[in-house]
């Protein structure tokens, strides 16, 4: 029903808002674990798509990287606008932004994505979220599931749907692309003094892929999410998370037969997990799964310099605090 609702949002914006010059949504894709089938909130499902933006006519996203003392690798949406008299002379209904007389642009035209969502030169995370909520509240008035759903739109992206006793949120996550690949550069939150015009690098489209991988190869009784499901149930969220899990688990998926992950192994399944943990734990030392891991699945597109570049340590945060890497003991022995 999500990607359903999304696809028709998708139309009417194409239908609405043909003529305008804001950045245009493509096909949503199911990211996180209630896709992947292992949500360890099994009663309070939460959805989350990543709506990818393509430029609109006259515009490149060419994207920056920003590493500048940041954890996570950070990119700015740049927003360029290329020279278009080309498609004026071929009688294309547009004209050219970086030639044509602003007055005439002012006259017959709307303005570009630079004055709209942009912060300088950069699209910005916040108004571009708060202009597509804006967007779907105008719109659901026109959907059918309006007469039967009551939408409720809440901070960050987020919106629930109602019916009766009936609701489940969702989460739209919007994502520029990097070349042909199946890594984004996404408006989840940024931590705090982030400024709003930068765009965390994602492997949740690879990651979920992944998953659709292995279901593929898996038996039909593969256990694996239940084991996943199970243990991320049981943590605290006090000395890692259940992303440390799902890390844990998709290196197991990549060195284990699949055949040895069938519903009678499910005990021994758990068993290789801690274990993994434990000596990560240990070593404070936990690889990104994605990044530069050569078994990943060919068929899943990554950028070359993801392929080279040193694989991020989930664990560093460990390395130089005692009291955090005590925490996590702690929430593995609970796990135990």
């Amino acid at each position: 029903m999500i990607c359903d609702l999304m696809d028709k949002l998708r139309h009417v914006f194409g239908q609405g808002l043909s003529n305008s010059f804001y950045p245009v949504p493509q096909e949503a894709i199911r990211v996180g674990s209630a896709f992947e089938g292992w949500s360890p909130h099994a009663e309070d499902v939460f959805y989350r798509v990543l709506v990818p933006l393509s430029p609109p006519p006259g515009h490149a996203f060419p994207l920056e990287l920003d590493t500048a003392g940041m954890p996570q690798t950070n990119f700015c949406v740049s927003v360029e606008l290329p020279c278009t008299c080309m498609r004026e002379q071929l009688g294309q209904d547009m004209l050219c932004f970086l030639h044509q007389p602003k007055e005439e642009l002012r006259r017959r035209q709307e303005p570009s994505l630079l004055h709209t969502l942009c912060t300088g030169c950069c699209l910005d995370v916040e108004k571009t979220a708060q202009w597509f909520c804006l967007f779907v509240r105008v719109t659901w008035l026109l959907l059918p599931e309006s007469r039967h759903w009551r939408l409720t739109v809440q901070p960050s992206s987020k919106f629930q749907l109602s019916k009766d006793k009936e609701s489940f949120t969702a989460q739209m996550v919007f994502g520029v692309q990097q070349g042909d690949s199946d890594i984004f550069v996404g408006s989840q939150p940024a931590g705090a003094g982030m400024p709003s015009t930068m765009w965390l690098e994602t492997c949740a489209v690879s990651e979920a892929k992944f998953f659709m991988h292995i279901c593929r190869q898996a038996p039909q009784d593969s256990w694996h999410c239940k084991s996943l499901q199970m243990l991320s149930c049981s943590l605290l969220g006090v000395g890692f998370s259940s992303y440390t899990l799902k890390t844990v688990v998709m290196h197991l998926l990549s060195a284990i037969p699949l055949t040895q992950w069938r519903r009678g192994d499910f005990q021994q399944q758990l068993v290789d997990i801690l274990k993994f943990l434990h000596c990560s734990l240990q070593t404070k030392q936990l690889k990104h799964f994605v990044i530069s891991n050569e078994r990943f699945p060919l068929e899943i597109s990554l950028p070359s310099d993801l392929q080279l570049a040193q694989p991020p340590n989930l664990f560093q945060h460990l390395a130089g605090n005692w009291d955090a890497h005590r925490r996590a003991v702690q929430e593995y022995i609970r796990l135990l």
